[in-house]
């Protein structure tokens, strides 16, 4: 990949303020709410990472919450309108002038070869990250547009599918990058956390939780 920007193509982390009892609450209660909420912070905090050795021309976090994380220094802040999750994403894509690439908040073992092919390839039509547990982690869209979001059910196991059969009844060539693990449960975490050993995820989840015992330290 060059080392070089991509002219236009914009990437947007979709994030929330990581509050306890607000994020990660199925990590519960094998960590406590406070240590859910450090773990997610690490998880975000590994994308941005991830995002900003991007060559990307522009970086957006759409965010919900007040407070900053670490690590958005250099993106501009847009923060997420009312509603479900696809009128929000589709707000998102019609918000963002030029080519975006769509990337979550859950999968901390992303990479920058995992994005790779977006950017070797940006005049493509489309790129789809698809996750273990149905959904997706990763969406890129050359000419956005929400419409192709909106009315998605959101956060069911088939919603990957139902996306990218959009992406494909709109007559889109669309790239596929590789199948990613959202962390949503322990074992989820556990796994990831083998993915990605020097990662600020696994350091949070191993200071909060100990395997062997399924406990929260």
């Amino acid at each position: 990949m060059s080392a070089t920007s991509t002219p236009g193509v914009t990437i947007a982390v979709v994030a929330k303020e990581c509050l306890p009892g607000k994020v990660k609450t199925r990590l519960t209660p094998a960590l406590s709410p406070e240590g859910a909420a450090r773990v997610a912070a690490a998880s975000l905090a590994d994308t941005l990472a991830v995002v900003q050795a991007l060559p990307a021309e522009r970086r957006v976090l759409f965010y919900d919450g007040e407070v900053l994380p670490e690590g958005a220094t250099g993106f501009d802040v847009l923060h997420q309108p009312g509603g479900g999750l696809d009128e929000r994403l589709g707000f998102l894509f019609d918000a963002v002038e030029g080519p975006l690439l769509l990337v979550g908040m859950d999968t901390p073992q992303v990479s920058v070869e995992a994005l790779a092919p977006v950017f070797d390839d940006p005049a493509r039509d489309a790129w789809f990250g698809p996750a273990e547990d149905g959904g997706f982690w990763s969406l890129y869209l050359r000419e956005p547009d929400g419409a192709l979001l909106r009315g998605v059910p959101m956060s069911q196991d088939d919603t990957g599918a139902v996306q990218l059969e959009r992406l494909a009844d709109a007559g889109l060539d669309v790239g596929m990058l590789d199948t990613l693990l959202d962390v949503d449960t322990i074992p989820d975490a556990e796994r990831v956390a083998t993915l990605a050993p020097d990662s600020r995820f696994t350091a949070a989840l191993s200071a909060e939780h100990t395997p062997a015992s399924g406990g929260a330290r």
